[in-house]
């Protein structure tokens, strides 16, 4: 059981899934702040015990973890409205894409441990695959880590791939699930109801991911197992190919990257 006090400043999508894995990890509700300016839309935490407010500083003030969940355009100011304001061994954690610790730091306390988390909304069910940017030697990654994998997987990586890695972890859930709509699709027009499609498809792709997460299997070693001599998988995956498949989901990783890069 985590024993910090953990704040989410900005409870949207992201900030809500991480506090739905912490709260499912069996995180006590009264050591989570969430903060956001409508508070009605957060009624539901509440109820659960969780601290609400739309007061940032009153928000930080006993909390050892501070989570920066609001859009990217607006860490600085509210980074520069909570300066002064933090316990002198808090951590703080963005997870906004596109603000380097560089710029945290350039209106932040140069004692406090900074990092950058990007997290996928998987979080919220505790199959997040979070990498972690910041001192990987340091107690505040360790904390870091220890909060972020109450859901899921985490992964210490450099900075220059954090970019990187919120096209491949956070945008990759879209992606995912794109693919996932149009096997439903394509489960419907053989026969299935869409309900009875989606309930296949879903099952398939978490059996997929974990044979290759528990064998430790490359994906074309797995593939290698369900396609035989001239049988219908291998037909499938050649009009696939022919039609652009793999290239598609490659350029469509390179295009996400190289917008985040403008």
């Amino acid at each position: 059981m985590l024993q910090y006090t953990i704040t989410i400043i900005g409870a949207g999508n992201i900030g809500l899934s991480i506090a739905d894995g912490l709260l499912r990890s069996g995180f006590p509700p009264k050591q989570l702040t969430l903060t956001k300016r409508n508070l009605a839309s957060l009624s539901v935490y509440a109820a659960q015990g969780v601290n609400v407010t739309s007061d940032n500083i009153e928000a930080i003030h006993q909390a050892d973890v501070i989570v920066i969940a609001v859009k990217p355009f607006k860490v600085i100011e509210v980074l520069q409205s909570l300066n002064g304001q933090l316990k002198n061994d808090a951590v703080v954690v963005s997870v906004a894409s596109g603000v380097t610790i560089a710029d945290i730091k350039a209106v932040m306390p140069s004692t406090l441990p900074l990092f950058r988390a990007m997290p996928g909304i998987g979080a919220a069910v505790g199959e997040s695959a979070t990498c972690i940017a910041g001192d990987h030697s340091s107690s505040g990654m360790r904390r870091v880590q220890h909060v972020f994998g109450a859901m899921g997987a985490t992964i210490a990586i450099e900075e220059p791939l954090m970019e990187a890695a919120t096209v491949l972890g956070a945008c990759g859930v879209a992606f995912v699930l794109r693919f996932m709509r149009a096997m439903i699709q394509g489960g419907i027009q053989i026969g299935f109801d869409a309900d009875t499609a989606g309930k296949i498809v879903a099952q398939t792709v978490q059996g997929a991911a974990k044979l290759l997460d528990e064998r430790e299997l490359h994906p074309e070693a797995a593939i290698d197992m369900v396609t035989t001599p001239r049988g219908c998988t291998i037909v499938g995956l050649n009009e696939m190919e022919h039609s652009g498949f793999s290239s598609a989901l490659i350029k469509g990783l390179v295009a996400s990257y190289n917008d985040i890069l403008k």
